[in-house]
């Protein structure tokens, strides 16, 4: 035989009566405290608020005292009726659950609820049993197993409905967040759509914001893209598209861009657009823009992110690309038409130059090769394209050229 403590009482043997006897010794007792419901409710609301103040705070008083009564009637009706009664109880523990979970009631005072109802119905079922005769006291003590399993299963269906619920709420309230950025991102003007985001992402509408465009593709033996939430001051906030990661950047009161792109150099490395400041949420969809336009100036071979006041000439060039392939045609067509292996080196030659300053010796020596191969490749160069590395506007073409076809030839 076993024995267990309850509330400072004790009773003995928690298995289930053995026999019909039994089952209907309990099922009086239960009976008869139905007609206590309204007085055990009193005692556990009034038990519940002194417990914590949350309870009353977030539900209404009303709105408690009929939960608790209907949980407690339904409850004890199972105790009844354990083999017919319907559970009713589980389906009205999954309604509180919901319900609870939206007023934001935390967890576990709902689940410290469900056990105190428990204790309260226990100790007012033996002073009932105990009221009926000894028979009796010993059905109900023995039934104390499937009454405990009762109370355990009410809490964790309300528990389990709460759970789900708070993951709903915070899915619809994620998609809401993410709702609000695509339209600062997108440059929409709605009313009162920047005060809606700034309370939503927790970002003052105005300050000083930039955005980063960064290819989410890793290059092989590349560290994979993780998303930063914040670094030297810089908060993130992160939006997905379709082939690249978008980052909203709310530099405070003192990082610039120099300080942005080194934080992105080491936590983010690979290609990846920065756009200028902007003075506030309103202009997020201009500077989404220009991030992308600065992303779109790296190549393929780009290893950190570009604040676009670094590469304005190319971006002009990719912001115009019909205009950029008739550069690209006007200023090398005749090289164009040479053997793949030729043209790569004369534009190899061309960029190594222009990297070095226009000094062939430094060109030469990123080329391992002599300084004089470098002169006579830049001569032919200009033969082929009819025009002087020493002009500068001619110079200035050459350049633009030579960006816009190695954008094109990477596909960007």
């Amino acid at each position: 035989m076993l024995t267990a403590r309850v509330n400072g009482r004790w009773f003995v043997s928690v298995r289930k009566p053995r026999t019909q006897k039994e089952r209907r010794l309990v099922a009086r007792a239960a009976r008869t405290l139905l007609e206590q419901v309204p007085k055990l409710t009193d005692q556990l609301v009034t038990d519940l608020n002194e417990h914590s103040s949350m309870y009353c705070q977030v539900i209404a008083p009303d709105e408690q005292w009929e939960s608790v009564s209907n949980a407690m009637r339904l409850g004890i009706a199972v105790l009844a009726d354990p083999v017919n009664a319907p559970r009713h109880d589980l389906e009205l523990a999954e309604r509180t659950g919901r319900r609870r979970a939206e007023q934001g009631l935390p967890l576990d005072l709902l689940v410290h609820a469900y056990r105190h109802a428990g204790y309260v119905t226990w100790d007012a079922l033996l002073d009932t049993a105990t009221g009926q005769g000894p028979e009796s006291l010993s059905a109900v003590t023995r039934a104390a197993t499937a009454m405990w399993a009762t109370v355990d299963r009410q809490a964790a269906t309300a528990a389990d409905a709460y759970r789900a619920t708070e993951q709903e709420m915070l899915r619809r309230t994620d998609e809401r967040v993410q709702a609000l950025l695509d339209a600062l991102l997108a440059g929409q003007t709605a009313p009162g759509l920047v005060q809606r985001a700034s309370a939503a992402l927790d970002l003052p509408e105005q300050g000083r914001y930039a955005v980063v465009a960064l290819r989410a593709e890793r290059h092989v033996g590349q560290a994979p893209f993780h998303r930063i939430p914040a670094a030297d001051g810089m908060a993130f906030t992160w939006r997905m598209r379709t082939d690249y990661e978008v980052a909203v950047v709310a530099l405070g009161e003192s990082a610039g861009l120099d300080e942005l792109a080194a934080v992105l150099a080491e936590r983010c490395p690979g290609p990846g657009g920065i756009s200028p400041v902007v003075g506030g949420l309103d202009e997020l969809g201009r500077a989404r823009r220009l991030a992308e336009v600065a992303l779109r100036t790296c190549g393929p071979d780009t290893e950190r992110s570009l604040p676009l006041v670094e590469r304005l000439p190319t971006a002009l060039v990719v912001s115009q690309p019909e205009l950029a392939g008739l550069l690209v045609a006007d200023v090398f067509g005749p090289l164009l038409e040479l053997e793949a292996s030729d043209r790569a080196l004369l534009l190899e030659t061309l960029d190594a130059w222009l990297e070095s300053r226009a000094s062939a010796g430094r060109a030469a020596t990123r080329l391992f090769c002599h300084r004089n191969t470098v002169f006579n490749r830049l001569r032919r160069l200009e033969q082929l394209t009819s025009r002087s590395l020493s002009h500068p506007r001619d110079l200035t073409e050459m350049t633009l050229a030579l960006d816009a076809f190695r954008l094109a030839e990477a596909g960007m």
